[in-house]
């Protein structure tokens, strides 16, 4: 069984937001000039995962399904004269990256993932096996458009953050266990961000053979 207790979280629901829209919304958050050099999803992991305070103790696991798209799209859309400046965009580091250079934090160890229809349930454990005391577990998406269609895009934005220790604080936002478990079942990126937005207790099946048990204080 591997466990760990909630320490804090941070969420971004958005919902239908244009990006311009969030943009605005979230720039005040990071130092001047920082967000023009961001993505839209960069922001919102951004605006989740700060308020944690990354340290150069902490492990940082982040999964998405599929990264930037938007500015993969934006990109491609410039064809067929291909503009610098957006491909540049297309290729700039992760999310949670953007934050994390831009504030010049250092972290322990971090583990990139994505794709896969089991990536929460790869994330999650992931994290809970971090031999580090506490671990930081964030993710997210940027709904797509024209790649939504040939289901290279995700239908929604989001974004999360979860900060995870092995000793239980003086007040623990809640609790994430995994453990063996006989069954089939699978657990979305999104529906794991659904549950923690909502606080919403889950007992049941991740990944084959693996249960999930969230509890909320």
């Amino acid at each position: 069984m591997l466990e760990r207790y909630i320490q804090q979280v941070g969420v971004e629901d958005p919902a239908n937001e244009a990006p311009a829209a969030i943009r605005e919304r979230l720039k005040t958050r990071f130092p001047a000039g920082a967000t023009r050099r961001m993505t839209t999803l960069g922001l919102l992991v951004g605006s989740a995962l700060a308020p944690l305070e990354p340290g150069e103790d902490d492990a940082l696991i982040y999964a998405t399904g599929f990264a930037e798209s938007c500015a993969l799209e934006s990109f491609l859309d410039s064809f067929p004269a291909p503009s610098p400046t957006l491909f540049q965009t297309s290729i700039h580091p992760s999310a949670v990256q953007q934050l994390m250079i831009g504030q010049q934090r250092p972290v322990r160890e971090f583990l990139p993932l994505s794709g896969s229809s089991l990536l929460a349930f790869h994330a999650l454990r992931a994290a809970l096996l971090s031999a580090t005391p506490r671990t930081l577990l964030c993710g997210g998406e940027e709904r797509g458009t024209w790649l939504l269609e040939h289901h290279l895009a995700s239908d929604r934005t989001f974004a999360f953050a979860l900060a995870l220790v092995t000793v239980r604080p003086p007040s623990p936002v809640g609790r994430v266990t995994l453990k063996a478990a006989a069954g089939e079942g699978a657990l979305s990126l999104a529906g794991l961000f659904d549950l923690i937005a909502a606080r919403r207790p889950f007992d049941g099946p991740v990944a084959p053979g693996w249960r999930l048990q969230l509890s909320w204080s």
